[in-house]
Formats: structure tokens, sequence, C-alpha cells
């Protein structure tokens, strides 16, 4: 089973070079490794060269395009059957597509879709996430906003734990030029499609360095386009989901910017097209009240911690 793994990336051609490595890593060995450089970078393509595998493949497009339109060229130039997604800031552990390719060999469904566990590594903690798994029958819509806790991890997917056909790439690529929410309006999107179903090897394999000091698109928040997205998006949501992304994404994002002002506006907004819940609206409170350095605070103090050897993408996870 050929993998292509597709990295995107952009002037960050230290973080790259260790997303490579771990990628180069696998214990599955028969793989690909196609590197998008979003733009010329003379770094990141100079990073590359010291790398001394067949296997790499970097491709330089010619001016950035984002990340939605960097992950669908490497789709296109892809050879293999299959597609596994990994951000170049992040980094996998060993057997990781190993475990994935057992599933997906035992999977029949056309376009399945293959999740693993990850380590959420932030200046608090290290955390394994998802703290749960979706419920039978439970909308991926709700298992992603939806939270039975203050806390973040509980429903979690990301990009570098995704696995899939190519063909359901090529079917339901990411939405050109979408700048934030990529991820998230792509499961909304696919789980839509007759024939996709979603698995989970449920192990940490993924190691997602989350809360960083550096400048990302997640850091740099904007809670208004981030309405505008959600508001484009409702009839992909059930409206339990809808109500939960304002409480658990839109509220913390307002909140960190300061925007006292939209508090009103998120609250009639998440009533008006939503189904809020008790928990719904005691997360939406929370987030208002609580600075966002206290609930991490209170994260790390008491949710469990995961083990990750320190120096080496042989790494292993303890829970």
């Amino acid at each position: 089973m050929l993998i292509s793994v597709v990295i995107p990336t952009r002037n960050r051609p230290d973080l790259l070079l260790r997303a490579v490595k771990s990628a180069l890593a696998q214990t599955h060995r028969e793989l690909e490794v196609l590197v998008v450089i979003d733009g010329p970078c003379a770094k990141s393509s100079a990073a590359l060269a010291k790398v001394s595998d067949a296997r790499l493949r970097p491709i330089v497009l010619p001016a950035s395009v984002g990340g939605s339109d960097a992950r669908n060229a490497g789709v296109r130039h892809a050879a293999g059957e299959w597609i596994a997604f990994l951000d170049d800031d992040d980094e996998w552990l060993p057997t990781k597509l190993e475990k994935q390719a057992a599933v997906a060999i035992q999977a029949t469904e056309p376009y399945p879709i293959i999740s693993t566990g990850m380590v959420g590594i932030s200046p608090t903690g290290r955390f394994p996430w998802p703290r749960r798994f979706p419920a039978d029958g439970e909308p991926i819509c709700e298992y992603l906003f939806n939270r039975r806790s203050l806390f973040r991890g509980e429903g979690q997917l990301q990009t570098s734990v995704l696995m899939t056909r190519k063909t359901l790439l090529e079917l339901a690529p990411f939405t050109s030029g979408l700048r934030r929410h990529q991820d998230t309006e792509w499961y909304l999107r696919v789980d839509r499609i007759p024939g996709v179903a979603f698995h989970f090897v449920r192990e940490p394999l993924v190691l997602w360095y989350i809360e960083q000091p550096r400048e990302s698109i997640t850091n740099g928040q904007n809670w208004r386009s981030s309405l505008e997205w959600l508001q484009g998006n409702r009839e992909r949501m059930t409206p339990r989901a809808y109500a939960g992304f304002i409480s658990t994404q839109l509220a913390p994002e307002a909140s960190m910017e300061g925007a006292w002002g939209a508090v009103p506006e998120l609250f009639k907004e998440m009533f008006r097209h939503g189904r809020p819940g008790v928990m719904e609206v005691s997360i939406f409170t929370a987030m208002w009240v609580l600075r966002s350095s206290f609930r991490r605070k209170v994260r790390a103090l008491f949710h469990p911690k995961a083990r990750v050897e320190e120096g080496s993408v042989a790494s292993s996870v303890g829970l």
C-alpha cells in the first residue's frame, strides 16, 4: 500500500525538518513524502536538500496560495492511493501509518477516513486527546463542537491525524482560498458524501504542538470572520452543534480579542439559529469570565498527562 504524505509548509524550515524526519521514520516503509512549499523559500529548499531519502519529493509553488490549495496541490502530485496529511509544525510517532493502514485494509466503505489519537503539547502540559471518541450515530459536528466539560480536547480531529483515499480528496478537495477552519469545513462537507465513514485508531500517534509562542493562523484570532464562516456553514451543522461552535470556538476568540461588545450578539446568535443546552451556555459564560491562561493552568492540574520521550521521533506515549 503506497501512502502519499502531504506536508504543506511556509517559512518554517526548522520545524519542517522535524515533521519530515518523523514521516520518513515510519515503520510503514511504502510511502512518499510530498513537501509542498507554499511560495518560494530558499531556506526551506536548502533544509530539504540535506535530507538524503529518495522518498522525499519537494514541490515548490510559484506563489503562496494558502494551506488549502497547498494541500490540494500535494494531492494532485501524489502517486499513492492513500493520502495522509502532516502539518509542518507537528510530528508523528513511528507506527502511525502502519496502524492506520491496518484499519484502511479492513474498511468496507468507498471513502474511509482514518484518524488517530494525539498528544496535545502545550507550554502547560502534554495531554492525550481526544478524551472520547464519537458515539454510534453521533454527528461529526456534534462530536467536534459539543463538549461535556470546559476544556478542549474532548472531541478532536486535526489534519495531522488524517488518512483517506485520494479519490475522496479529488471528489472533495479542501476549499480554495479559505484562511481559517480549513479542516473543520472539510469534515462537515465530506460527512454528507455517501460512502464516507470515520474510523479511529484509539492510540495517541501524533504530537500536536498547540498554544506555542509563535505566529500562526490560529493565534491570529478574528472572531468576526469566524462568525461569518459559521453562518455560511449553518446548513452543514445540527442546531446543537451550531450553538456548540459559538460557545467553544467563537466565545474564546472574541474574549481573547477583548471584544466585549460581541457578548450579546453571539448569545443572541446562539439561540436564534442554535439549540444550546445548559453546558453550551455554561461554557459560553466561562469563556468570558475565566481568562484563557487560568483555564490552561486548571486544565494542566486536573487532566491526565501524556508522557513522551524527549529528543526522538521514535518516542513512545504512555497514558
